[in-house]
């Protein structure tokens, strides 16, 4: 899978240390809550800040991030998407609206939740 902007923008700024805070923090242990989910190690004040500088992206490609199975990554899109829906008409925020209910299964954690689920 090609990797977009902000993801490899991501990418550079990645720690293993907090990668591996993240996985104990989020339960990603087998049997635990997070089973299986993976991360990068990236801080939520910096994946705000690509999230704003790549705001302009459009929700299509934002669902692609969002698909991905990297934490980081679908914390990122569902930021993106806060972004769209705050500057969106009524049709922009509807598709938002649809796009993030078409694609829960992508939000399976409760700070993606949290971060995201008040638009």
């Amino acid at each position: 899978m090609k990797l977009s902007a902000p993801q490899l923008a991501l990418r550079e700024i990645a720690d293993p240390n907090i990668a591996l805070s993240a996985q104990r923090y989020f339960k990603t242990g087998k049997g635990e809550y997070g089973e299986g989910d993976q991360f990068i190690g990236i801080r939520m004040g910096d994946i705000r800040r690509i999230a704003k500088k790549h705001k302009e992206l459009p929700s299509s490609r934002v669902l692609n991030i969002l698909r991905s199975p990297i934490h980081e990554d679908r914390m990122l899109a569902l930021i993106m998407l806060v972004h769209l829906y705050a500057k969106g008409d009524e049709e922009q925020k509807q598709d938002v609206y649809k796009l993030y209910l078409a694609n829960t299964k992508y939000i399976n954690s409760w700070d993606l939740v949290d971060s995201s689920a008040y638009f």
